[in-house]
């Protein structure tokens, strides 16, 4: 196998198994064998250990001293600082991206996701295929955002704490689509938006990153409001892993 192939079929594997975790398809502390993985993936063994060894790095599953992994399970503590570290890692990412200095055709397409939003928007009221093109739009602009601080670096960083279960920009989004307030939320989430691509346009890095560190409050807020209605958190892909480790 060449090494093009190789590292296609590792990164496979990865987003695989993050996806298998993340979506509660492995109980909290269940074992990981290899083998199992290697026919559920269609990978050789290899491409599977490098995805384990991945998915550990990113706190997402844990080395028994016996070797092998284990599935982890996450308390509330856990959750709440990795959308912190997110806010965190994504402000300076936007503080980077406005001090840089911005392409018009960079900052027109991050603006054109916008509109996307703003579309949807229009509606007085939004149903669930509108929340579900509401998360794509929502993963689209902030990738764009790291795109626009030009750092693979930070970028690396942001990808990994938001493999964490609800860590990500839309980890809740499909939870809070069932509560009274869901429009309100998006409103001020794309009123955040607006306000971090006018900052960076402006070359405020300052105003841009404050803007981003309060952006991840409102995913810390839709926790909140999920760990307040265990019934529908357990519901939620992933969702039993918090209220496993709340148990501990």
């Amino acid at each position: 196998m060449s090494r093009e192939a190789e590292g296609s079929q590792t990164r496979k594997a990865e987003l695989a198994l993050r996806q298998a975790i993340v979506e509660g398809e492995f109980r909290a502390g269940e074992r990981l064998s290899e083998l199992t993985l290697t026919e559920r993936f269609g990978v050789s063994r290899t491409p599977v250990r490098a995805a384990l060894a991945r998915a550990a790095a990113e706190g997402l599953i844990e080395t028994l001293p016996s070797g092998g992994y284990v599935v982890r399970a996450f308390s509330e503590t856990d959750l709440f600082d990795a959308i912190e570290l997110r806010g965190v890692v994504e402000g300076f990412a936007a503080r980077r991206a406005a001090e840089r200095g911005a392409s018009r055709g960079e900052l027109a397409e991050a603006k054109l996701i916008l509109a996307g939003i703003d579309r949807l928007l229009l509606k007085p009221e939004m149903d669930a295929e509108d929340f579900d093109a509401y998360v794509d739009l929502n993963a689209r602009f902030h990738r764009a955002l790291m795109d626009l601080a030009h750092s693979p670096t930070i970028a690396r960083e942001v990808e990994r704490v938001s493999a964490l279960p609800f860590a990500s920009p839309s980890g809740f989004v499909r939870m809070q689509a069932r509560l009274p307030e869901a429009r309100a939320v998006v409103v001020l989430a794309q009123d955040h938006h607006v306000s971090v691509i006018e900052a960076i346009e402006a070359r405020e890095g300052a105003r841009a990153e404050a803007l981003m560190r309060e952006h991840s409050r409102l995913a810390r807020r839709n926790l909140q409001a999920a760990l307040a209605d265990r019934a529908r958190l357990d519901d939620l892909p992933g969702g039993p892993f918090i209220r496993h480790a709340a148990n501990l």
